[in-house]
Parts: structure tokens; sequence; C-alpha cells
């Protein structure tokens, strides 16, 4: 695990003013993204304040090993850095950004990141999704199987499945209304069309650092070393197409149209101080098997996050009205943690690569006000929520736009945010 160090110090304050206080982006944070300044192209930044810093034009002021992998348009090489070479790059952006002295060399490469464009941090090789929301589980298990809602091996395996990498989005991408075959129960046949369940899921996205060899396992032990860092990902799902094809193979067309991430690369040492337990598993839950288990990563691997959705119709924007919070919940609401996902997800030899990406699974509470989606929410479309302008929602419907945000907090420690996931609606083409 990362280590707590002077770039953690609540006292450090940046000669970059709005960094200071800010929600998402003071200087404990320094997250990583690839920009675009209006006219300019591609390259690797930092979020500082409500401003980026164009590390391609400071290169020279960096450590060897790091500036070599901040030229060009993804961060995949950086990405794969021996965490040692992280944490001095780390190091080195927040003396450049905290120390007066360096504000003449670094002041002219900073943008306003009003005006800048934000792209997807790494080239995406492979993306899986996991089900490691325990309550999201039960939630929906309960829908269709009152007296047995998780499967038998639920508690044994994290289940996942893999998705789709080529339609990974940033945030601010629409998100058009997917097509597919539907069959509700009261008809007798499939049709064509528009889904009419469109959902959100509110999920934390892990990017793969260092990888593995073809063949070769990672071990628990060692697993924390190869995440690079973490992100928000909504994965949108068109339940009533989902309903239709996921048996027997699982999810397909009904996840694969689109996938949301924030940009912002938010790295596992920004996250050292926000590190807690893993909750206890219940009495009488299994123990994991022993590739899955390790005592390091149960006293730490969970994560200090306040997750939140909130909704925007096309009516409330019309008329100035403020999105409303759907739910609130921490992100420690999974089953299994990131190090156990992402060692199950190469156990089988499976060779996982820098600028991979995995989604945890939706993140949940067992009671309403944090769960992470209106299949939840709306108890499969039986139960419609009534917003305060009043309209009615069971699912989706077109220009409403769906906002993630996560905000680490823990005693004696300044707070981190992750910056938006947010999409609106478009109709089906």
């Amino acid at each position: 695990m990362s280590a707590i160090d002077e770039t953690h110090d609540p006292a450090r304050i940046s000669w970059v003013a709005s960094a200071n206080g800010h929600s998402d982006f003071p200087i404990q944070n320094l997250p990583f993204g690839i920009f675009a300044p209006k006219g300019g192209h591609r390259r690797a930044g930092v979020a500082i304040g409500n401003h980026i810093l164009d590390l391609a034009e400071i290169t020279e002021l960096l450590p060897a090993a790091a500036a070599s992998t901040l030229q060009g348009p993804a961060l995949n090489a950086m990405m794969a850095l021996p965490r040692a070479d992280r944490v001095g790059l780390r190091q080195r952006l927040s003396e450049l950004l905290s120390d007066e002295a360096h504000r003449g060399a670094v002041e002219p490469s900073l943008y306003d990141a009003a005006t800048c464009t934000l792209y997807l941090p790494a080239s995406i090789g492979d993306y899986s999704d996991f089900y490691a929301g325990i309550h999201h589980a039960d939630n929906v298990g309960r829908q269709f199987r009152p007296d047995n809602p998780l499967l038998p091996n639920y508690k044994y395996v994290p289940i996942g499945y893999h998705g789709r990498a080529s339609s990974v989005r940033p945030s601010g991408i629409e998100v058009r209304r997917p097509n597919g075959q539907r069959k509700p129960l009261h008809e007798d046949v499939p049709s064509f069309g528009p889904s009419r369940r469109l959902d959100y899921e509110l999920e934390l996205g892990i990017w793969i650092g260092r990888g593995n060899a073809l063949g070769e396992a990672i071990p628990i032990g060692t697993a924390a070393d190869h995440i690079a860092g973490f992100c928000l990902l909504n994965d949108w799902s068109a339940r009533d197409i989902q309903a239709w094809e996921y048996q027997p193979l699982g999810p397909f067309l009904a996840k694969s149209f689109q996938t949301t991430i924030s940009p912002w690369l938010i790295t596992a040492e920004a996250l050292a101080p926000f590190r807690i337990p893993q909750p206890a598993r219940p009495a009488g839950d299994p123990a994991p098997l022993p590739y899955l288990f390790d005592e390091a990563d149960q006293q730490a691997g969970a994560l200090a996050l306040d997750l939140e959705v909130t909704l925007s119709t096309a009516a409330m924007r019309a008329n100035g009205e403020q999105p409303v919070s759907l739910s609130r919940g921490p992100a420690s609401n999974l089953y299994w943690t990131a190090a156990q996902i992402v060692t199950h997800h190469a156990s089988s030899g499976c060779n996982l690569q820098p600028g991979d990406l995995i989604g945890t699974g939706t993140i949940s509470t067992p009671k309403p006000g944090g769960y992470g989606s209106l299949l939840e929410i709306s108890q499969g479309g039986k139960a419609p929520i009534t917003l305060p302008n009043g309209e009615t929602r069971t699912f989706l419907e077109d220009g409403d736009e769906v906002t993630l945000r996560a905000i680490g907090r823990a005693e004696g420690s300044v707070s981190i945010g992750f910056g938006e996931c947010r999409a609106v609606i478009l109709p089906a083409s």
C-alpha cells in the first residue's frame, strides 16, 4: 500500500490560489489526465485547483524516469512505472506547485481548466466489469429470488464479465439510447427498438498499472502494486435488453453501447490517507479462499469515499433548477477489495496490461437512500420516484443528465475529489 508522506500534509498549500480549499483538486490530490488546451493537441496534465498543469512543457523539471512517459497522448507508460517512480513524480510535482521558488518556471504552463477539453487518460486495451457491490446484488436479487437473492457462488468468487473497451467515453460525452431486443413478461415474442428501461450504475473504476505476463498470476500480497489508481465509472445498462439476452452467457448489448468514466486518474498514492479496513464479513459467511486473502489488504484495502448520484432532467435545466440527489453512500459497501478483484482477474493466467480498466460493480447501501441504480430505487419500475418539479421516473428518459461524484474524507487529512462523471441521454438513432 502507498504510504502517507509530505505530499499529504494538510498544512501544505499551493501558490495556485484556486487549489487551496478546492473541493476536488487541492495540492494533496494531483490527479493525472489527458487534456488539450483550446486549439492545441492532446497531452498529459495534472489537475490543480481550477487549472491544469501541462506536463509536457515542464519535463526538464521532472524526474527523468517519469518525464519520458509523459510525452504522448495517453498515460499507459506512466501507469506502468514502478511505484517508487510514481511516488517520486508525485513528490516533485507537489514541490513545484507549493514552493514559490518554482512559480516562475511552472506558472506559464498552467491552463484554465474551463477552456480545455478532457479525454480518456489511457488507451484502454481491455475493460472488465465486476459485481462486487453486495448490497446491489442483494437488492436486485430479491426482486427475482426473494428467498435466495444471492447465488451460491457470490461469497466465494468475485463475479465479473468482459466488457467493451471501445465504447468507454470520458465525462461529458452524451449517451445514445441503445436499440435492442426486448421481451417484457406480458409479450409473447420479442420486439426490436429503443430500450425502455435505461439505467445508470454507480461504480468505481480501477486502473491497472504494472501488468503480468500471460500465464502468470498476481499474488494477493502484491496486487496493490499493480493498481495505478481509480476513477468513477457509470456502466450504463439497458435493463430490458439485458433481461432478455443475459441467459445463459451474461451481459452483451445491454451494456456494450457505452460506459462513462471520470477523466482524472486519482492515483493510489493520493488515496493513501483514505485507506480503511475492509468491512468484516457477516457471521456465517465463508472466509475468502487462501489465494484471495491477505491480512494487510483486509486492514487497508477499502476506501473512505463518499459517493453521490444526481439527476437533472431537461425540464429542470430549462427552468434553472438544481439537480436532485438520488443517492449517497460509502464506497466501502463492496464485498471484495480492489486487490482481490485484480488477483482473481489474473488468477487464471489472464494477462493484465497498463491502462486496462476494471469496474467494481454497482455500489449500493442495504437500505434506500444509497441505492446505486434506478433498478433498485424504483423497485424494478414498480415504484416511480417523484422529483421536486413533479416529474416522475422509473428509468431514465431522453434529456436526463446523470452525474456521479466521489469525495475522499478522513480525519486529519484534506479531502480530495474525483471530478465529475457526467452524461446526458440522447434519443435512440
